[in-house]
């Protein structure tokens, strides 16, 4: 019988090394560059089970959808636990689009922007 195993968002980036180095230092993700000395074509960095690859397309500028709808456009959508300690641990350190809020149905959110401009959602449901 198949069954799935995860997700993992692929996103296009100018420069892979600089977005790796991103987030490792500010959301404490390990990364695998290939090739394994810069310059990368791609990366993918890991984080408790979490995973999001990145393919290099020279000169690429992610377009702003954010703006163009109510609540915003997501990229990816990061479950987890420790959500409050978590946000109190970067808010400081990274670009928050959306602050640390419950929703109406019922989880814990807030919103980051990476370096790209990819809108980053990590939640967590509190009872």
């Amino acid at each position: 019988m198949s069954k799935f195993t995860g997700v993992a968002p692929a996103f296009l980036v100018a420069d892979v090394g600089a977005t790796i180095s991103w987030y490792q230092g500010e959301l404490g993700f390990i990364s695998y560059p290939f090739p394994k000395k810069p310059p990368y074509v791609f990366a993918s960095v890991c984080r408790d089970g979490i995973e999001i690859m990145f393919q290099l397309l020279r000169e690429y500028e992610k377009p702003d959808l954010h703006r163009l709808r109510d609540g915003g456009v997501w990229d990816a959508y990061i479950r987890m636990k420790g959500v409050k300690e978590f946000y109190e641990a970067i808010k400081d350190k990274v670009e928050i689009k959306m602050s640390l809020r419950q929703q109406p149905y019922g989880d814990w959110e807030f919103e980051v922007k990476d370096l790209n401009g990819y809108i980053l959602v990590f939640s967590e449901l509190i009872d």
